[in-house]
């Protein structure tokens, strides 16, 4: 099975959100079958086959999530970022600002779901391969 070293060899490649379908297909070989991203302090929840679950710890001081998701904003602050116009840290505080918790992605479906804190779909996304 996969180790968070690996997924966090595999994630420094990531330099802007251009970088995440690479990142993506390379996490899937590893034999990531989906993983949940916490936006408050950046740890992930990694799944595989045969119920197999590794975490990373906290990546960075916890954020405050806002209450209401502004999805409109949300949505272009998405899009400049997977067009390489934001970093990673600029992406986390943005989505915390507007109201996003969580992401999931779904490596059968090939999605990226992003929610709120009320647990609803903000934003379901295909991921290019």
């Amino acid at each position: 099975m996969f180790t968070v070293e690996e997924i966090k060899a595999a994630h420094s490649k990531v330099k802007s959100g251009a970088d995440f379908p690479s990142f993506i297909r390379e996490i899937k070989n590893l034999g990531v079958t989906f993983y949940e991203t916490y936006v408050r302090d950046g740890h992930t929840d990694y799944f595989g086959s045969k119920d197999y679950k590794t975490s990373s710890g906290a990546r960075y001081e916890a954020l405050i999530i806002k209450e209401d998701c502004e999805a409109e904003e949300f949505k272009a602050a998405l899009k400049a970022h997977q067009n390489g116009k934001t970093d990673y840290p600029t992406f986390i505080s943005m989505s915390a600002k507007l109201g996003i918790e969580k992401w999931a992605v779904c490596m059968d479906k090939m999605t990226c779901t992003y929610f709120d804190k009320k647990g609803k779909e903000v934003l379901i996304e295909e991921i290019p391969h």
